[in-house]
């Protein structure tokens, strides 16, 4: 029987930690949480922090000993780095520790590319005593600034100025480990997702996926669908950039990600990382619309043996989606029933529940939750992910400074004129004034601040804005202003003004709508009923 140890047992290493007990091999997971949702698929669970390789090292060596151990690996985190150092020391199959570290550390995967000759940004590492002034001689406006061992895209920023080059280098700073961070030329262009296979030096490529990043200045991966619908010429460019650069990290045995860029200029290596994805690429997507799972053939190069099954059985589709929300505290989370019933839609992943902190966000970890599709053609699949990211609703507790703090305007501006964190709502000017020229009417003078009729609260109405109906704008996940009343309707029992109400918001309840949403209207209403 064979042994793997399976490094992070969190929900992206489920699917090679329920594939390795199918196939009736022991499975050993580690994590530095206890809570993690992958312990019930393995056998034993170590509780250690995947930074800690000596650590790991240790549990390595006592595995074996009591019951032989054939490979370690792992997708979807970060510490690829780890797994290597554990195979290394243990003479298990793998990627030497170094190639490790090159795909791990943005510097010196920069570097390798440089010196191979495989496009990738021109680029520099400053720690946090380096100065930046000088940037302006090697580089030119707009920027990246990315810590140099991170995922996710945390601590990631485009920087249009030296303001806020500052601002993102002490975010960056903060989130790297090493307290470094590397500032890079800014490419413009689609973003692809690529997985692949390497065994013995031959790469198997396992899908390509177009990303869908949105919120600038920051890169929030809204979702990805698989496969890509770009042209055969423009996939060829793609593919041809990340092999190159998959050869000159040295990944001869193993799994390797690529972000790859497509530009004016040909493709680009944004990064490669030496592991299968996460993001539910290759667990999910991949697997829904090819009928292949790659995590089945990292395990058999994990254990000396060459990938199975990587050849497609199906060319569907399969699309991933993400629900966000405004920052606060969750009050309840509803809709998973409806975004479930959604046809085609597999799989729907909560993030949070109920007393949550919850923030708009600036990076992929910080989203409240995804959804997932499978459908024979790409309309079906991509409608029916973002109907059902459409359908999850998260209301927030009232009366928080942080909601507040949020519906009084972005403060990030960009060159388009929008700001970050986004309005939910781009109405058009006029629409807009007309919003805030609506005046607010308090309680009734004859029933008094509470309302009195015979105890009751007063009735809260909104004053209509004509036109916003019919306005074609939508939120984040597509909503119409219609659908966004609905639900506020529902949930606080604010009726259009009829003439009857105690209390009338007009520009209150009409900018925290086009600001944030649904939240944002609910929360307006929800923190006045609180107050009375």
């Amino acid at each position: 029987m064979r042994t793997v140890f399976v490094l992070g047992a969190g929900i992206m290493q489920i699917p090679a930690l329920r594939i390795a007990k199918e196939r009736g091999w022991r499975v050993v997971a580690a994590d530095g949480s206890d809570k993690a949702a992958g312990i019930p698929y393995a056998d034993e669970f170590v509780h250690v922090d995947l930074k800690d390789r000596p650590a790991l090292e240790a549990a390595a060596r006592r595995i074996r000993s009591e019951s032989g151990l054939d490979g370690v690996m792992t997708a979807g985190t970060d510490f690829s780095a780890s797994v290597a150092w554990v195979a290394e020391q243990l003479g298990l199959p793998g990627i030497p520790f170094e190639t490790a570290l090159n795909a791990s550390d943005k510097s010196r995967m920069r570097a390798v590319f440089a010196a191979a000759g495989i496009p990738s940004p021109r680029f520099v590492v400053l720690s946090r005593e380096d100065p930046s002034f000088g940037l302006s001689d090697h580089l030119a406006f707009p920027l990246v600034v990315k810590p140099v061992d991170n995922m996710g895209a945390r601590g990631c920023r485009l920087v249009r100025d030296g303001a806020e080059l500052a601002e993102a280098l002490a975010d960056a700073h903060g989130h790297s480990r090493s307290g470094r961070a590397i500032v890079e030329e800014y490419l413009d262009g689609p973003e692809f997702s690529l997985d692949a296979l390497v065994h013995e030096g031959r790469i198997h490529l396992c899908g390509i996926a177009d990303r869908h990043i949105t919120f600038a200045p920051y890169f929030v991966e809204m979702g990805h669908t698989m496969p890509t619908a770009f042209p055969e010429r423009d996939v060829a460019e793609v593919v041809r950039v990340f092999e190159a650069g998959v050869r000159a990290l040295g990944i001869r045995n193993g799994a390797a990600k690529g972000d790859i860029k497509l530009t004016s200029r040909g493709g680009f290596v944004g990064e490669i990382a030496a592991r299968l994805s996460g993001g539910y690429m290759s667990g999910w997507t991949y697997p829904y619309a090819s009928g292949v799972d790659p995590a089945a053939g990292a395990l058999d190069i994990a254990v000396g043996d060459p990938p199975r099954d990587v050849k497609p059985l199906r060319s569907w589709v399969s699309a991933e989606r993400a629900f966000i929300s405004i920052p606060g505290q969750v009050l309840s989370v509803s809709g998973e029933r409806a975004a479930r019933a959604e046809p085609y839609v597999k799989e729907v992943f909560f993030r949070i529940r109920a007393g949550d902190r919850v923030v708009f966000p600036a990076n992929n970890v910080e989203k409240c939750g995804n959804v997932i599709s499978q459908a024979p053609d790409r309309p079906s699949a991509v409608a029916a992910a973002e109907a059902a990211a459409r359908a999850v609703r998260i209301r927030l507790a009232p009366r928080n400074p942080e909601t507040d703090a949020f519906l009084a305007g972005g403060w990030i501006r960009n060159p388009d004129g929008t700001t970050w964190p986004p309005s939910a709502f781009r109405v058009s000017p006029a629409l807009a004034s007309a919003a805030a020229a609506l005046p607010d009417r308090g309680p009734d003078p004859r029933t008094g601040a509470a309302g009195n009729r015979g105890g009751d609260r007063p009735r809260i109405a909104y004053a209509p804005l004509p036109g916003a109906e019919r306005d074609g704008a939508r939120d984040w996940q597509g909503r119409t202003i219609a659908e966004s009343l609905s639900t506020v309707e529902a949930w606080t029992g604010i009726f259009p003004d009829d003439g009857k109400a105690d209390i009338v918001l007009g520009a209150t309840f009409w900018k925290a709508l086009l600001r944030g949403g649904y939240q944002g209207a609910a929360y307006a209403v929800d923190s006045l009923e609180r107050s009375l």
